[in-house]
């Protein structure tokens, strides 16, 4: 197989975005949600149904991201007012947020970045973890409810 010109691999890709971020950890991003950070959720509806979620966090998944988060996009969420919120995306794992990430500098949110480990470190940690039915989330438009 030939490689194109300029052609990345993934493991470079994520490398590149992670060069770019101030990761937090699970207990670093719960605090700093206590403190006003919003926690977005960017997995798919049938992970949080098999896997749980974070009490308070927002739902937007991640095909909605940069629409739902950026200050000048008419299909932003309502308290996205400006550049400087403070916001730590998560997935499952800790992969693809640090692309959602990544993404979210590229529109000026400074203070973007992603949580190491995802929600199964959140949940290994013993973090508050809510069943989907519970829809103790807050879910942003285009999004669906796990439970």
């Amino acid at each position: 197989m030939t490689v194109p010109p300029g052609a990345r691999s993934i493991a470079e890709i994520l490398e590149l975005a992670r060069d770019r971020l101030v990761r937090v950890t699970p207990r670093e991003a719960h605090a700093e949600q206590s403190a006003g950070a919003m926690l977005i959720d960017i997995r798919p509806a049938w992970q949080r149904a098999a896997d749980g979620e974070v009490p308070g966090s927002w739902i937007i998944e991640r095909n909605h991201l940069e629409w739902r988060l950026d200050p000048s996009s008419d299909a932003r969420l309502p308290w996205v007012t400006g550049y400087d919120h403070r916001i730590i995306v998560f997935c499952q794992e800790g992969y693809t947020s640090s692309l959602a990430a990544a993404a979210l500098l590229d529109l000026g949110l400074a203070r973007a970045t992603d949580m190491i480990g995802g929600q199964r470190e959140w949940a290994a940690e013993g973090l508050p973890n809510a069943p989907a039915a519970a829809r103790a989330v807050n879910v942003a438009p285009g999004a669906v409810h796990a439970g």
